[in-house]
């Protein structure tokens, strides 16, 4: 299974690579599309993590995601004015500043975790959505971070080549350890947390591995997403930024893989789309949701087991 997900990986990485070499060729428009698609699937596939393979319920998964944005945002701006974007210093202070931001992300992934242990279900949901709120007002009341206004002037660095890169990377990297022994943990979690607990599986390191490692990937998503944007406000990241990545997770399939970047793409997709009737764009995107969620309540794409025993 490894080397077969390390070919697929080293084909993706190619291939981005190749597209976002020459996409000076390509319509600004469409390629801001595929960059923001890209960030979506790291966003779904690392909530997957956390709600579809370890079976709790996150609704601040924004939360992570804006704590890894602006820091990486405010380390850019700290250091931009002496180097140049394309240089190889600008270079290395973005991979830097896409580190911290998850690093960041995820010790609140492990700050949230830790006290949410004995939690599960609507309890679990309510505390991660608590999470996600004081996060967005903490920002919204920081003079350090812009407070309401956010941050502007950060470099435009995201690229395709690193948003489906680091995408392809988030992919592989659930996929092995879900697949690994070690990761049948979070299945076994998922399954039945007392079962598990008397098979010698401890529920508590497993929940917190899935919301540090989640909101690793989800702060490195939140870097792209500034360096990208050049704006970042904390409005841009409330309780609905993290219900339309629960969505993606639950229309894909809770814990399937490839249905949840599907879902990812088609959902970042589908409000560009009907740009066409503007006034009416969110009522018929939310629409078509719900009743997406009536005629397939387990997931638009179950098919097989995808995301579980294969890459």
């Amino acid at each position: 299974m490894h080397s077969g997900a390390k070919r697929w990986l080293l084909v993706a990485l190619v291939i981005a690579f190749v597209v976002s070499y020459f996409s000076a060729h390509f319509n600004r428009y469409y390629l801001g599309v595929a960059v923001d698609v890209g960030i979506s699937i790291i966003m779904a596939v690392s909530l997957n993590l956390i709600n579809g393979h370890t079976g709790q319920f996150s609704l601040g998964h924004a939360g992570f995601m804006a704590v890894g944005g602006f820091t990486a945002a405010r380390l850019t701006l700290a250091f931009s004015s002496s180097v140049a974007p394309d240089s190889p210093p600008g270079l290395g202070l973005f991979i830097a500043a896409m580190l911290l931001g998850g690093i960041t992300a995820a010790l609140a992934g492990l700050a949230v975790g830790l006290p949410s242990l004995r939690l599960r279900g609507d309890y679990l949901a309510i505390v991660t959505l608590g999470f996600g709120e004081i996060i967005r007002v903490v920002f919204q009341t920081s003079e350090g971070f812009g407070a309401a206004t956010g941050l502007t002037g950060i470099p435009k660095q995201t690229t395709l080549f690193w948003s489906m890169g680091i995408a392809a990377v988030t992919v592989y990297v659930v996929a092995c350890l879900v697949n690994s022994t070690y990761g049948r943990g979070f299945i076994a979690v998922h399954d039945d947390e007392v079962a598990a607990s008397a098979m010698g599986v401890s529920p508590t390191r497993y929940k917190v591995t899935a919301f540090v490692i989640g909101a690793f990937f989800a702060g490195v998503a939140g870097a792209l997403y500034a360096h990208n944007k050049q704006v970042i406000k904390p409005d841009g990241f409330d309780f609905m930024k993290s219900i339309d990545f629960v969505v993606m997770v639950i229309l894909g399939g809770m814990g399937r893989t490839a249905g949840v970047i599907i879902a990812a793409v088609l959902l970042t997709l589908l409000p560009e789309f009907l740009r066409g009737f503007a006034e009416y764009r969110m009522i018929i995107y939310s629409l078509l949701i719900i009743v997406l969620m009536l005629a397939r309540p387990q997931g638009l794409f179950t098919f097989g087991k995808l995301g579980r025993t294969k890459a």
